[in-house]
């Protein structure tokens, strides 16, 4: 009988044992999905991205999530907005306020009637090229950041979804030609572009716009040669990062992506704020600048006036303008 009750423990105690073993794995597989331990940040950090498979051959999009995707989207729909509203409309304020405050720069000694070459016939079409694909791609550009919350509103939502299609393909398709004159604009002038000792002097003394003064230039004078270097430098970026848009996964992965966004964004956003005050100071900013890009011929006194220095190689090169109407021909740079 004693014999009978130790087999009996000895029975009940291994029935208990076998109970644990088989609970310990049947709880750990039972996993509270609102725990603390299986919260998606948690799991971002261990693994650094939440990846699945996939059966189609790239198998990149099989990434579900990667940490640089929140920070990309807080700088997509937060900070580009605030940098691209600061900028575009701080720089047309300033604009106004120096409009209201000075007015556009006159020509002091009034026009001459007399007229030399500027800019050549091939040169003007390259800028006129790069500068309405510049106008498109800006518009069509700052429609993705800022065509929802301000144009959406006002015109519905399938009126803006045409307008946005059609601003897609404009977008892709003129950047072709704008890259196009960028390059040809870099091999055009970097000759006259290069900085000097006459640009410091000419900023130091404000490039002519307030007051009467009229600090000498060459054929470029600083402010233009800061232009220029932001169309090459800004329009280099904005093209490599917009082509890595456009043929995604080329040599990149989605990290990649998201900072050839961000490139692309930023600096177009800084590049059109700089081409608003170009636009203005070759237009209502300054008497006769227009007729440089215009015509390419410019008055002789708005030459000596805005690019001493330049008229006097060309008066050197040709013989002076001695008040007769033929032009005296500068050669491109």
């Amino acid at each position: 009988m004693a014999s009978f009750g130790r087999f009996v423990r000895l029975a009940l105690g291994a029935w208990a044992l076998l109970l644990l073993v088989m609970a310990v794995p049947a709880g750990a597989q039972q996993v509270n999905p609102t725990a603390s331990a299986v919260k998606e940040q948690q799991l971002l950090q261990e693994l650094n991205r939440i990846q699945g498979r996939v059966s189609i051959p790239d198998q990149r999009s099989g990434v579900l999530e990667q940490p640089q995707g929140r920070e990309w989207r807080e700088f997509r729909n937060v900070t580009l907005p605030w940098i691209g509203g600061i900028a575009i409309l701080g720089m047309i304020a300033a604009i106004v306020i120096f409009y209201l405050t000075v007015g556009m720069v006159r020509l002091e000694a009034g026009r001459s009637g007399r007229t030399i070459v500027r800019f050549n016939a091939f040169e003007r079409f390259v800028h006129w090229l790069t500068a309405s694909c510049f106008i498109v791609l800006a518009i069509s550009g700052l429609n993705i950041t800022f065509g929802r919350p301000l144009l959406l509103p006002l015109i519905g939502f399938e009126a803006f979804s045409e307008w946005s299609q059609w601003a897609k393909y404009a977008h892709n398709y003129l950047s072709f030609p704008f890259t196009i004159g960028v390059v040809l604009i870099f091999l055009m002038w970097i000759g006259g572009n290069i900085p000097s000792k006459v640009d410091i002097e000419w900023a130091k003394r404000g490039g002519g716009l307030i007051g009467h003064d009229h600090p000498p230039a060459y054929r470029f004078n600083g402010g233009q040669k800061m232009i220029y270097w932001i169309v090459v430098i800004g329009g280099g970026l904005v093209a490599a990062s917009g082509y890595a848009l456009m043929f995604p996964f080329y040599g990149t992965g989605i990290e990649g992506m998201q900072m050839a966004q961000i490139v692309h964004s930023i600096v177009a956003v800084l590049f059109v704020a700089a081409m608003i005050a170009h636009i203005y100071i070759g237009t209502i900013g300054m008497e006769g600048a227009f007729e440089a890009m215009g015509s390419g011929e410019v008055d002789v006194n708005w030459a000596r006036e805005h690019h001493r220095l330049w008229l006097e190689e060309q008066n050197a090169r040709t013989g002076p303008n001695d008040g007769q109407p033929q032009p005296a021909t500068a050669a491109a740079e």
